[in-house]
């Protein structure tokens, strides 16, 4: 049975929560709403899980359901994905796992004590006729790699489990993260995170997109915080059920590397494009993201040289710490 909208607490479950997002995701909600409210899960649980903390593979409807009865969950946030790069090497699981769970979360929805789901979409749904510069909200959606299609499916479906079912689903196009808690995932936009740690290990990067490749990226710090207030703005202010774009900093390569070398002038970076270039090639350079700060009062708190003070910082100290051979 569902619960009285007016005494709503959130009881969480976060899927995929080992991944580059759900890690730091899965931290911040605990913070905000206390330990035992907040059930990590991934396919795999290794020895640095924090608990509570479960084995679950989402494309197992029955196991979802089971546990979402079991625990009492109200509120799910739904991560687990192929991203754009590994998606192109087996398209097929690629698709399978990132419908298969978007359509089975939903179905919850519909099935189960869960209330309401957080989904992420991408700036992969755009494609090589889209609106390159400020991509608006609605406009050409012509993704060119499956990671692109899955995420604009599901955004459909989204959509459609909104007005047909009445879910309250809620989901954001993530543009590239860049964190520094874990490495990412294999995703076009892994440069803008690969590149502080070989800046700081070994002074040069070897850039795998060209160095006047522009791409919206986003701070995870800003990430979190967009995923956490969408999911806690009324359900009233939510007018669109399918995804918000999500705007952040837009930057190249080239003018990443004029921010690191403002803190280690030595630094270089050289450029070998691969077949990510051609998928970065099909996406925006910058997003518009005005329907989201509209709606529900969205605002970036970084831009590109804090983000960068902040990134070399924290794994300035982190790499410190670790004892060396």
């Amino acid at each position: 049975m569902k619960r009285e909208k007016d005494s709503f607490t959130p009881k969480v479950l976060v899927i995929g929560a080992l991944g580059q997002i759900g890690q730091e995701l899965l931290l911040a909600l605990r913070d905000r709403y206390g330990q035992d409210a907040v059930i990590g899960s991934d396919i795999r649980v290794t020895d640095e899980a924090p608990a509570p903390f479960i084995s679950l593979d989402v494309m197992n409807r029955k196991k979802l359901f089971e546990v979402i009865e079991q625990h009492q969950i109200n509120t799910l946030y739904n991560l687990a994905a192929i991203l754009s790069a590994k998606g192109e090497q087996n398209p097929e699981f690629a698709w399978k796992l990132n419908m298969e769970g978007l359509l089975n979360s939903l179905e919850a929805a519909r099935h189960t004590c869960l209330e309401k789901i957080f989904w992420p979409s991408s700036i992969a749904v755009f494609g090589p006729n889209s609106d390159k510069n400020q991509t608006p909200q609605l406009g050409i959606m012509d993704p060119t790699t499956v990671y692109g299609i899955s995420k604009l499916a599901g955004e459909r479906w989204c959509d459609y489990y909104s007005e047909k079912y009445d879910v309250d689903v809620r989901s954001l196009r993530y543009p590239g993260l860049i964190g520094y808690t874990s490495m990412p995932g294999g995703g076009t936009t892994d440069y803008a995170v690969e590149i502080f740690h070989e800046a700081l290990q070994k002074g040069t990067y070897e850039c795998f997109l060209s160095a006047d490749t522009p791409l919206p990226m986003m701070f995870m710090p800003d990430a979190i915080k967009a995923t956490i207030q969408i999911m806690e703005a009324p359900a009233e202010s939510i007018r669109i059920r399918s995804s918000y774009n999500l705007g952040g900093i837009s930057f190249t390569p080239a003018e990443l590397v004029v921010a690191i070398q403002q803190h280690l002038p030595t630094f270089q970076c050289s450029y070998a494009p691969d077949f990510r270039q051609a998928i970065a090639d099909s996406w925006p350079g910058s997003i518009d993201d005005s329907a989201a700060s509209e709606d529900w009062n969205w605002q970036a708190d970084y831009d590109l040289n804090a983000m960068t003070e902040e990134m070399l910082m924290q794994l300035s100290a982190h790499y410190a710490s670790v004892p060396q051979p």
